[in-house]
């Protein structure tokens, strides 16, 4: 391979490497803010469920629970993403 090709090739790989870490400490940084200015935690009401050996679901409706989630894009500083906790219907998979 000449030079320039090389020269694409590992800047091509070097943004491969880094987006996805600028978009999440972009994301950390973006709900720190939110966290000290207010609104950015949710607390949502889910339910507790396992699997069964068959496969299916078992959900336990008379064990609901209340969880901290965090409107971001991916979880962090241990919330959930709050658009993930929707999208799961509010069931927690123990």
């Amino acid at each position: 391979m000449d030079r320039r090709a090389t020269l694409v090739l590992s800047l091509g790989l070097a943004v491969v490497v880094a987006l996805p870490v600028v978009v999440y400490v972009g994301d950390a940084l973006v709900l720190r803010y939110r966290i000290g200015r207010g609104g950015a935690l949710e607390t949502m009401s889910v339910y507790l469920a396992t699997r069964l050996k068959s496969g299916k679901l078992e959900v336990f409706t008379d064990r609901q629970e209340t969880e901290v989630c965090a409107h971001a894009l991916l979880p962090h500083f241990g919330y959930r993403p709050c658009w993930w906790v929707r999208r799961t219907g509010g069931v927690k998979v123990i």
